[in-house]
């Protein structure tokens, strides 16, 4: 079984989605996307596969994002500020062949084992 993860090592969140993945059996391809961003596309496709709006996949906590207006942004808007500020995209995001969930809490994730 595979998964990918659009991993921060900094966050506990997405480390225990990390092991929660590896402790299933899934062979992880481990992105930071950080150092690693998406591109617009890939975020528009990852969220639209996970059922979500871009806003639902912003994050607030420690960003700009409500000084900048993001939360009732278009998604077009969202998108494009995600991409150029990989900052604003909320972790972990994991995708398998049974599709995509943001993992918060990590329990979603089961959703998609």
């Amino acid at each position: 079984m595979k998964a990918t993860i659009w991993h921060n090592p900094r966050c506990s969140k997405s480390r225990n989605a990390l092991q929660l993945l590896r402790d299933n059996g899934y062979e992880v391809d481990v992105i930071e996307y950080l150092r690693d961003p998406p591109t617009r596309a890939t975020l528009a496709r990852l969220y639209a596969s996970a059922g979500m709006e871009p806003a639902q996949g912003l994050r607030i906590t420690g960003t700009d994002a409500v000084a900048r207006g993001l939360p009732n942004a278009s998604a077009d808007e969202v998108l494009d500020a995600m991409a150029a500020d990989p900052s604003l995209i909320e972790r972990p995001l994991v995708e398998t062949g049974k599709g995509v969930r943001l993992g918060r809490p990590t329990e979603q994730l089961q959703e998609i084992m």
